[in-house]
């Protein structure tokens, strides 16, 4: 278990005290300063008082004076010094002496009274300053633990909020810096909570996915495996064992192509607003009448578009649209004419894309049902995935579109897709 950081509030008592002590510090190194040069200037002082009052005759007669009979350098001179008689540090200062020649009075006064004075007065100052530290520290943790409450209030309420991030949202007021602490809290947990439902939603269509995705492969392969029997256990004609041949190849591209069709819709499910970037549908739906006029032949497919038109989508996906279009026409619908057709709607800003055939059309009871996952028209062919129209459908979704069906003036079925000009709609 890791060592746990001590908390904001022996944080703030101690950078408190701290404070205090190197702001007292230097107070008291000052006031310290200041005891001695002024003690030493009292003094000096006294000196000079006693220099001004005193006479040649008393200065005979009074206490620790000295006249020192020696001739005076500088007799103008007023320097006071510090020196030491017998072992003892005095102030000392030399005066001459009124009405007679080179004679000076020596006045000193001793500074052991000054030294403990000044001592007396730091160890007063030290003990000042250690109790405005530990009141400093005091009052830190006080109004740290007021100051503190709000985020301690939050912590305790995030702890109660557990694996569920829809349960009620801390709520904290007393600070600004705690109350924007638990707005951003809240904030976090409800995007938790969407993205939680976005993956309980994908997990569901996934599981939902996968079942049906099993039943729908289950038959091929059933048949795949039936055949794989008859070839290794029966005596067959040639003619019989051509046709059980075809059969499998058959089976087998009804079966690649169902997977092939489910990763398409897995890939669609997994994109995002991300993946949305500028396409010209113009210039998209010309490569597909290119490319489908190559691998459908017979079909006859025609562009009517504008020089450019420019959306915000997913250029793989809008391409899987036509391409299925025009697909199904020619595969389930039987139709030899397509006509793709990208224009702009200037009533509501959005893009129409129509895909129109002369094929067998579409029945109205199905038009509904056929953009759902394996679901076949009467007239489809039994090879395909039952998948197409249902990647159409979830490409108009992602893009924030709609499709449908509805009757084409070149006799057959019209598919129409309508997307927003600017992309997907918050």
């Amino acid at each position: 278990m890791s060592r746990r950081s001590p908390s904001l509030r022996t944080r703030v008592a101690l950078v408190s005290a701290l404070a205090a002590a190197v702001v007292i510090a230097a107070i008291g190194v000052a006031f310290a300063v200041f005891l001695r040069v002024n003690g030493s200037a009292q003094l000096d002082r006294t000196l000079d008082s006693l220099s001004l009052h005193i006479s040649p005759d008393s200065a005979l007669q009074g206490e620790g004076i000295v006249i020192a009979g020696l001739p005076v350098a500088d007799p103008a001179a007023d320097g006071v010094r510090t020196t030491s008689i017998d072992g003892t540090a005095v102030r000392a200062k030399e005066v001459p002496v009124d009405g007679t020649a080179g004679q000076v009075l020596a006045v000193s006064v001793p500074e052991d009274a000054l030294t403990r004075a000044i001592r007396e007065q730091q160890w007063q100052v030290a003990g000042t300053a250690a109790a405005a530290i530990v009141a400093a520290a005091g009052l830190g943790w006080l109004l740290a633990g007021r100051a503190v409450r709000p985020l301690q209030r939050l912590a305790a309420a995030t702890h109660t909020i557990g694996d569920h991030p829809g349960a009620r949202r801390p709520n904290v007021r007393g600070a600004r810096e705690a109350e924007e602490l638990s707005e951003a809290i809240g904030h976090m947990l409800e995007r938790i909570a969407k993205a939680q439902n976005r993956t309980e939603e994908a997990l569901g269509s996934a599981r939902d996915f996968a079942a049906v995705s099993a039943h729908e492969l289950r038959t091929p392969l059933t048949s795949m495996r039936t055949d794989l029997e008859v070839l290794t256990t029966m005596q067959l004609s040639d003619e019989q064992r051509g046709e059980i041949l075809r059969d499998l190849v058959a089976t087998q591209r009804q079966v690649e192509t169902t997977l092939t069709d489910l990763e398409r819709l897995a890939v669609g499910e997994l994109s995002d607003a991300e993946d949305h970037e500028e396409v010209d549908l113009a210039e998209l739906a010309d490569r597909c009448a290119q490319e489908s006029a190559r691998v459908h032949r017979g079909l006859d497919v025609d562009v009517s578009a504008p020089e450019s038109l420019v959306v915000r989508g997913i250029p793989t996906g809008l391409r899987l649209v036509l391409d299925n279009a025009v697909t199904n026409a020619a595969r389930h619908g039987g139709a030899r004419r397509v006509r793709v057709t990208v224009d702009r709607d200037t009533r509501d800003s959005s893009v129409v894309i129509l895909v129109d055939d002369d094929g067998i059309g579409v029945p109205h009871a199905e038009r509904a049902t056929v953009f759902e996952r394996f679901v076949r028209g009467v007239g489809s062919r039994t090879d395909g995935s039952g998948l197409g129209l249902a990647l159409v459908a979830q490409q108009a979704a992602l893009h924030g579109g709609t499709a449908e069906l509805v009757d084409s003036p070149l006799g057959g079925a019209r598919l129409s897709l309508r997307l927003p000009l600017n992309g997907r709609e918050a």
